[in-house]
């Protein structure tokens, strides 16, 4: 029997790899332990969950019977692959997971979860124990034995676990124990089966093949990177856990296959991050338009012209948000709405566990700049922009040229009155002016001339409203006196110089209030005026952190930029994955893996490797 862990002893976050199938995730401890999945999409309510709950969540535990006395976690060289090692007085032991994934747009896709146990050396006794709780957790599951293995019925799809050893099933939990002696191998697959259909032949007898083709998969997309530089191995596992977020199917892109976990071990700063946020996943594309990944980008922006002409102006949230909401689910819609699930104890205790996300709701003009900025990379370095979605941009643009100087909730999502935020108008400005280039650079159609002007009106306004003489310093809103580690944008999106003294000065009035050894918070929530509507402190938050490598990047500091960088990757985990934050002790917060740090990483590394030379 695999020991079953209690709350005082969950994991760390990071103690965790990823793997995926481009629709959904799951998270591997390095006990063996399968803490979280979502079958069928990310979206959907988990079936393993106790990485939120270690007594309600469900799991699926593997691992020796006996004594461990260290355990080891890769990734197979350039792929998704898992294998976790298990060293014991008797042997060792490799349990490799993954996802299959046979070939892009596989219409005949089946998703499964494979577990393949490999003694290396010696005789180990292993167990394995699958707990499926539906719905988040709330239901327990009723598996049933079968021919080919055990049914497991779920409320969206049915689940089918097949294993070259025999399974029993105890009070609802799967079991399977076995002796593997050197060069034996056990297999274990859950198939996830869409209601109403039948399941495929057991999957144990096509392991082999799956595995070969999944690695040949990841290797044949990784091999189309241009990146070729110093840190090329960190860069390529920030980009397969990028691809990893990409719901292939829509071509949406989510910003963390997980929810809830916290900001704060035991604080109420727990948030579902399952959603297209359409900052987060125009930010991804700039990451992997940088190494030269255009396929996810031609992808996403199909999925976002849908969406702008799905923006109507007669609909009553027009006017309050504009032609875009902040986040969308997978299909483009409106998720469900933000709800506590008051049954799950939460991560170590930290409660509550969200579902839903009530940012939705919330006027981000930012994101505006960030799409266009994205989408003018797309057109560069891509297919280029279609005749129909350069009408649709220019639908947004008019938008945006009305509204940009309306007070908002900012990119940091505060639950307070809105405000005039310096990085909204920030993010206009560059939704104006990329969209000025591209009307340049192709011929196309637009009021230039009118373009122009609002772009301009933007900038005095930046530098007039949003600048502090007190304090020689940019500020978080305008007529402010709050730093905010968004304002290290300016240079990255060329609004500033890098050298511009107001920039500098702004440079190190956030590296006096807001660095610590590399380490950048977005802004400190005790300061008087920058309240966020949210009890509870936050650690650093690592995509400010390499902004910061990027603005000493571009400001001359190589150097400094270097060691900076040098130090956030101390910061990863074992297997050079990221989640949001970073604690005051060194440990990783908040739904894990985060896409925009492993996207910030990538435009860290690849400018301050061209600045080395």
């Amino acid at each position: 029997m695999v020991e079953s862990r209690t709350a005082g002893d969950a994991p760390d976050i990071a103690a965790h790899g990823i793997i995926g199938d481009l629709r959904s995730a799951a998270l591997v401890s390095t006990d063996g332990t399968i803490d979280w999945f979502c079958p069928e999409r990310f979206d959907r309510p988990s079936v393993f969950a106790s990485v939120l709950d270690e007594e309600r969540g469900g799991a699926w535990r593997l691992a020796p019977t006996g004594e461990v006395t260290r355990t080891q976690q890769y990734y197979l060289p350039d792929t998704a692959v898992l294998v976790t090692r298990f060293l014991t007085p008797d042997g060792v032991i490799e349990v490799q997971d993954f996802m299959p994934v046979l070939q892009p747009h596989d219409p005949d896709h089946q998703q499964r979860l494979v577990r393949r146990v490999a003694a290396v050396r010696g005789r180990v006794p292993i167990a394995t124990e699958i707990e499926v709780r539906h719905d988040y957790g709330a239901d327990a599951a009723e598996p049933v034995a079968v021919e080919d293995g055990v049914h497991i019925p779920d409320g969206h799809v049915d689940l089918m676990l097949t294993s070259t050893h025999p399974l029993s099933i105890d009070e609802g939990t799967v079991r399977s124990e076995v002796t593997l002696e050197d060069g034996e191998v056990a297999l274990f697959v859950l198939e996830v089966v869409p209601k109403g259909e039948d399941p495929e032949p057991s999957a144990v007898d096509d392991t082999e093949r799956l595995l070969d083709l999944t690695s040949a998969y990841w290797r044949g997309w990784l091999a189309t990177s241009s990146y070729a530089g110093r840190w090329r191995s960190t860069i390529e596992r920030s980009a397969i856990t990028l691809k990893l977020m990409c719901h292939e199917p829509t071509g949406g892109v989510i910003a963390s296959p997980t929810t809830s976990l916290p900001e704060e071990i035991g604080g109420g700063r727990n948030w579902d991050y399952r959603y297209v946020w359409i900052r987060d996943a125009a930010f991804t594309l700039y990451g992997l338009l940088r190494l030269g990944f255009t396929d996810e980008a031609g992808a996403f922006t199909a999925w976002l012209s849908k969406r702008i002409g799905e923006a109507d102006a007669d609909h009553p949230t027009y006017e309050k948000l504009g032609p875009l909401r902040v986040l969308y689910d997978l299909d483009g819609k409106v998720p469900t709405e933000e709800h506590e699930l008051d049954h799950l104890s939460g991560h170590r205790g930290s409660r509550p566990v969200r579902v839903g996300n009530a940012a939705v709701e919330q006027l981000q003009l930012d994101i505006y700049g960030e799409l266009i900025d994205s989408i003018y990379l797309f057109d560069k370095y891509g297919s280029g922009i279609s005749h129909d979605g350069w009408t649709d941009l220019v639908t947004v643009l008019d938008w945006i040229i009305e509204n940009w100087d309306r007070d908002d909730h900012g990119m940091w999502e505060i639950r307070e009155d809105p405000r005039p935020h310096t990085t909204s108008r920030l993010m206009c400005w560059v939704a104006v002016e990329r969209m000025i280039r591209v009307a340049r650079k192709r011929g196309l159609p637009g009021d230039i001339a009118a373009w122009g002007k609002v772009r301009d009106e933007i900038y005095e306004r930046i530098m007039s409203a949003s600048w502090s003489s007190e304090l020689d310093s940019f500020t978080q809103t305008e007529g402010g006196d709050v730093l905010d580690a968004g304002l290290l944008l300016m240079p990255l999106v060329k609004f500033t110089a890098p050298g511009d003294p107001r920039f500098l000065s702004t440079l190190a009035a956030v590296e006096e209030h807001l660095v610590t050894d590399s380490l950048v918070f977005r802004y400190d929530p005790g300061a008087d005026g920058s309240s966020d509507g949210l009890e509870g402190a936050e650690g650093t938050f690592s995509m400010c952190s390499f902004w910061y490598v990027e603005a000493l990047t571009r400001a001359g500091r190589h150097d400094e930029a270097r060691l900076a960088f040098e130090k956030m990757l101390t910061y990863g985990n074992h297997l050079g994955l990221y989640a949001e934050q970073v604690g005051l002790t060194g440990e990783q917060l908040g739904n894990f893996p985060q896409a925009f740090t492993h996207l910030s990483l990538i435009s860290a590394a690849t400018n301050l490797d061209r600045a080395l030379g």
